[in-house]
């Protein structure tokens, strides 16, 4: 679908073109992963860049938040710029995350310079993306071409030689983007054994491609570069299976490199950071500090992992402390030499939407994550909790359609670190509901999967809500206070009362039939809703039952589901 396009840089393009790069990074994550192999062979440049941007997106929606839902209390864009950078920069992962971080930091520096209308134009955003490359140039302590900063460069070099609008300037820098990282593999020797272009600046050019359709309300066609990457991504599946089919030990990530990723944000003044610059470089590589203002996210590569943070700490405050062993997962600095406890064999993770569906999760023995409404949550939560079940199997259920990118990159952190995760695609508590109802923890994990994934696949699901705003739906045009029937995540029924609405879209589900409805009222909702629609079920529609859960605070005023 066409996105409908914006003519300058303001608070809201920059919160369009977070929102379109994750998504477009979400899209591309695993192919990126794929082609992870510089600096270290890690296959996860795909999910830090996603969850990096995913980052910056939540602090550019916290900033609207802030400001209220009209369009006339929309931020500043300065305001919405920094929250961007900021954003970006305390969620930053990996060596292109942080990387990522810097250019959009650059880019902020210059949009939220002098106001809010003197970088809107197209000479502003020229002027951005060469202090995006630049920034993130000098961040890096040794540049090497062919990466991403090489196609950084290469975007604001072709931006630098355009006249025109937003639109024309962006479309300049994503040419330029793409020619450049086709040539990475001619400047950067791992790449072409491994037949593959660079991963952060394909994910770079993701993120540009976002900003084409941003400014021009459609996305670039990347059809022969795309074709390259995949074809890429094959071929370096079929040399890793032929390495496990012969019996040999692939090479791990760290050979003929550091052992350890330490990854921290820092407080402290400049001239601390340079002091700390030299301290990491003299330790190891690929070293990459980003940020300013007395605040930073600092990346190094290194066998001595504990000297690394002890720079840290001469240099200020290092918080939020991440050390991965190439291969074996996180390292955590606290409790290190305590025995591990027992891991449970299997375990369920889902995301619930109310308190009172969170206690009835967990009295059915899954680990639940608390989406409360406006906030949904991120992939590091969810990792979190599948840690949290300490399983070696988990089954997670986002239930909710907008979770499936963070859940999948949830996921696949997982994996990394060694647990086995099966994603079901649920897309609303009732569907999760019915999912945990047939879940059996004795039988194999692929059956239990499977049993769990038809109970989902076959509940239908629908929501009983109050529009917020005059918005054009499937039903027609709807009012501020209005009630809203959405079926299947599309609105099928606009009335004025809840009871009303909530049996018009039990009709509407049942007319296709059905054996068991779920009901799961929210704080809000009516106190008689339930009763009422539990009588009319009984009296229209033989042999069916009715399930009445109580939500709490969900968002919506009824949640059902048919199966």
């Amino acid at each position: 679908m066409p996105q409908v396009p914006q003519t300058f840089f303001d608070a809201l393009a920059v919160r369009t073109w977070c929102g379109l790069a994750l998504r477009a990074l979400g899209r591309a994550r695993e192919e990126i992963d794929a082609i992870n192999v510089y600096p270290v062979a890690d296959g996860d440049t795909g999910t830090n860049l996603y969850l990096t941007m995913e980052s910056a997106a939540a602090a550019v929606e916290a900033v609207f938040d802030g400001h209220g839902t009209l369009a006339e209390r929309k931020p500043p864009l300065a305001d919405a710029a920094r929250a961007m950078a900021h954003g970006a920069l305390i969620g930053a992962r990996g060596n292109s995350g942080t990387i990522l971080a810097q250019l959009l930091r650059g880019m902020a520096q210059v949009l939220a310079a002098d106001g809010e209308t003197a970088h809107t134009d197209g000479e502003g955003l020229r002027l951005a993306l060469r202090r995006a490359a630049d920034s993130a140039r000098h961040a890096v302590a040794h540049p090497v071409e062919g990466t991403v900063l090489s196609v950084a460069s290469a975007a604001a070099d072709a931006a630098d030689g355009t006249d025109g609008d937003c639109g024309a300037v962006a479309r300049a820098a994503y040419g330029g983007a793409c020619a450049a990282l086709a040539a990475t593999p001619g400047q950067l020797a791992v790449l072409e054994r491994a037949g593959v272009v660079d991963a952060g600046g394909r994910g770079l050019v993701a993120v540009l491609a976002a900003l084409v359709e941003t400014f021009t309300g459609e996305a670039p066609v990347f059809t022969a570069l795309e074709r390259h990457a995949r074809v890429a991504v094959d071929e370096t599946h079929t040399r890793v299976e032929d390495v496990s089919a012969s019996g040999a030990t692939a090479a791990t990530p760290c050979e003929g490199g550091p052992a350890f990723e330490v990854i921290y944000l820092l407080e402290a003044d400049d001239s601390a950071v340079t002091r700390l610059r030299e301290r990491l470089d003299a330790l190891g590589d690929s070293l990459v500090v980003v940020g300013g203002d007395g605040l930073w996210n600092v990346h190094v590569h290194v066998d001595d992992a504990g000297a690394a943070v002890e720079a840290g700490v001469e240099a200020g405050r290092p918080y939020r402390i991440r050390i991965t062993h190439f291969g074996l997962g996180d390292v955590h600095t606290t409790g290190a030499e305590r025995p591990p406890k027992e891991r449970a064999q299997r375990a369920v993770v889902a995301v619930v939407p109310g308190e009172g569906l969170a206690g009835l999760y967990g009295e059915a023995g899954a680990t639940t994550v608390l989406a409360r409404p406006g906030e949904p949550p991120a992939s590091g939560e969810l990792v979190a909790a599948v840690r949290r079940a300490h399983a070696r199997e988990v089954v997670l259920l986002p239930n909710d359609a907008e979770l499936r990118h963070t859940a999948a990159a949830a996921a696949e952190q997982a994996r990394a670190e060694g647990i086995r995760v099966a994603l079901i695609p649920t897309r609303s508590a009732v569907q999760g509901i019915a999912a945990l109802a047939v879940h059996e923890p004795e039988r194999r994990f692929d059956e239990d999967v499977v049993s769990m994934t038809s109970a989902a696949g076959a509940t239908r699901y629908a929501e009983v809500a109050v529009a917020e705003r005059q918005s054009w739906t499937m039903a027609g045009i709807c009012q501020a206070g209005d009630v809203l029937g959405l079926v299947d995540g599309d609105v099928a029924v606009i009335g004025a009362d809840v009871t009303a609405t909530a049996r018009a879209v039990l009709d509407r589900m049942l007319a296709a039939g059905g054996e068991l409805v779920t009901l799961v009222l929210g704080d809000e909702a009516p106190a008689s809703v339930a009763d009422i629609l539990e009588v009319h079920v009984r009296e229209s529609y033989l042999a069916v039952d009715t399930v009445v859960y109580r939500g709490g605070r969900q968002g919506a005023l009824l949640l059902i589901g048919v199966e």
